[in-house]
Parts: structure tokens; sequence; C-alpha cells
């Protein structure tokens, strides 16, 4: 179809006309364009928006495996592949999730805490309850990561505790303090199982434009990565975003509209997010986990291998938090 005819059959709202007007225009300008599926609900929906332009057979479709899926999702890209006629390609992780845990440490609470405690792990830090300038004489080389331990980084306009500080995890150096991680911690699994695959994917094949599912409405790290819909990057390929701006309710017209289906992990499941199944970065590890053991128990039992001591950790850590909220409530 052509661009008047796809916004004649649209619905009629701002924020989806202006991902089918700006999307077209993208199709347009680049030759060579990658189109990253995760087999999630915003994937779903960037998807369906490519196949309606008559040259979207410019665009390459890929999966890339982390080596820790459910299956309902790989059932979904079968799905995905029968409903629009499309081969989706399975990229392999470079070094899948389970053997990442294992060489260099399981993830805790999010990517740049993981990070951060990584870094002084490697350099045998003791969790010190020690200023800054104190610190960084014994561990010279530690300073970003101690700028983080000892709440360092600039506070935002708001008054509001810096992300890059450790003090934006409510109680998380007291905790680590009593309870210093006794297993090694690293974010390594992402940046080899999907960061570092993609990367040479995509200088491999030469696309001059990729094309991914994120919003800004998700909050999290995604609503600070990214400022608009679009980067220009001096490696020449390009970044687009065509449902940046979509809200949830911006999302649930679409799906109506378009009569989206969405995986199973959804529908059945009950989780709310797809991608490495039983992530510990996820704030709703321990439902995830419920539903894999119903659904999937093959995977819950993979999942509680590889992950076993950052579960422990995360569970601590929580009911740590706890016990500080109910003792500050008594004025403790």
């Amino acid at each position: 179809m052509n661009l008047n005819e796809i916004l004649d059959l649209a619905p009629k709202n701002e924020l989806i006309g202006d991902s089918i007007i700006i999307t077209y225009s993208k199709l347009q300008r680049y030759k060579k364009i990658l189109c990253s599926v995760s087999g999630g609900s915003d994937s779903d929906i960037l998807l369906d928006l490519c196949q309606k332009y008559d040259n979207a057979d410019k665009i390459t479709y890929v999966f890339f495996d982390t080596g820790l899926e459910f299956t309902a999702t790989k059932e979904h890209l079968e799905y995905l592949e029968h409903r629009y006629g499309i081969e989706i390609q399975r990229i392999k992780a470079i070094k899948p999730v389970p053997l990442c845990c294992k060489k260099y440490g399981q993830p805790f609470l999010s990517k740049q805490v993981s990070e951060w405690i990584e870094r002084l792990q490697r350099h045998n830090f003791q969790w010190e309850d020690e200023t800054f300038d104190v610190l960084t004489q014994r561990y010279p080389q530690c300073r970003a990561a101690l700028r983080w331990w000892c709440n360092d980084f600039e506070r935002r306009t708001e008054g509001r505790e810096s992300s890059f500080n450790i003090g934006y995890n409510q109680y998380l150096k007291e905790f680590m303090i009593e309870n210093p991680p006794k297993f090694r911690v690293s974010n390594k699994c992402c940046h080899y199982a999907k960061k570092l695959v993609a990367k040479h994917y995509k200088e491999q094949e030469r696309f001059d434009l990729n094309m991914y599912g994120v919003r800004k409405a998700e909050g999290g790290a995604r609503k600070s990565a990214y400022k608009t819909c679009f980067s220009s990057n001096e490696d020449g390929c390009d970044e687009y975003r065509p449902i940046f701006w979509y809200l949830s309710d911006t999302k649930n017209v679409y799906q109506e509209h378009y009569h989206i289906v969405n995986s199973r992990c959804y529908s059945e499941y009950g989780l709310k997010r797809t991608g490495c199944a039983g992530c510990p970065y996820s704030k709703n590890f321990e439902e995830e986990l419920e539903a894999m053991q119903q659904h999937e128990p093959q995977l819950y039992k993979a999942v509680n291998n590889i992950f076993s001591d950052s579960y422990k950790y995360t569970r601590k850590y929580l009911n740590f938090v706890k016990t500080m909220k109910k003792k500050k409530a008594k004025g403790e």
C-alpha cells in the first residue's frame, strides 16, 4: 500500500499517524534496514508497522537468541513469520547467558549496579564505609566505581539521588556493608549474549539503518538512554525507534485496531516482559519464576541453577529494605 492508503486505514491517533509517516520516510531514504524482533509486545507493533509498506522487502528481521529464551517466544516468532509471510533470522549469542554467568558472574539488581560491583570486586574491595578520598588512596584504579559507592555523583535537579549513586537503590550500601556479596557479580551476560553479537551482525551485513521497538513511556534505563526516536551514528548505521513516543493508551489503540496477537508469555503466563528468561534485573522476577514453574518447568530449573546466587542475594536485600523501612516508621 502507498502512504495515503495506509493513513486512510489507520486509527485516528496523532502518535500512530506520525509514526506511519516517519517510518515511510525512513524506508524511502535507507536502502538496507535491520529490524530487531524480540517477540515482545512492542516488537509486535513495530513488525506490523513495517509490513504495511510496499518496500518492506528491504528490511531484514532478526531475533538475537540469548540462550535463555521462553519456548512461548520461539513459538511466537513462528507465528509472526506465518502471519506476515516473512523470515526472521535467528542469531545465536557469541557467549550464551549460562556460559557468561559461569565465566564472569551473575547479574544483580541492574546493569549499572552490576557494573560497579564487578569493578570493585576485581580490585578486592572490602566494602568499607569510608570517604571517597580515603578509599581512592586504597583503591586508586576504582575511582568511578568508588564515586558510585560514596554517592559522589551530582544529585538530580529535583533533589533526588542520581541513578549513578548507590543511594539511588534504597539501603543498598547499608545492606552490602553488612552482607558483602560472596559470589561474582557481572553484567557481561547482556554484552556477550546480545549487544556484541548485534554489533558484529550490523557491521558484517553493512546495514544503514537499525530499527527496534522501545518506548520512552516504559521508563527505567530506556527513558534516559534515548532522547528522541532517531539517532545518527558515525559508523554508518543510524538508529530509528518508530514507536518511541507511544504511550500505553497509544499501544492499546494500535493493538486493538490492527488485531495484534501477542506471545503466550503475556496471554497465558501472565508475564509483563519477554526477553532473557528469569533475568534477575526484572522487578517481577519472582512472578516470572512462578509462571515458569507452571508453564516451562525445564526452563525454571535452568534459571534457578544459573542465577541461584543472585536470586538469594536479591531476596535478602529486599527483606533488608522492608526491615529498615519498618524501623524508620517506628522512629528507631
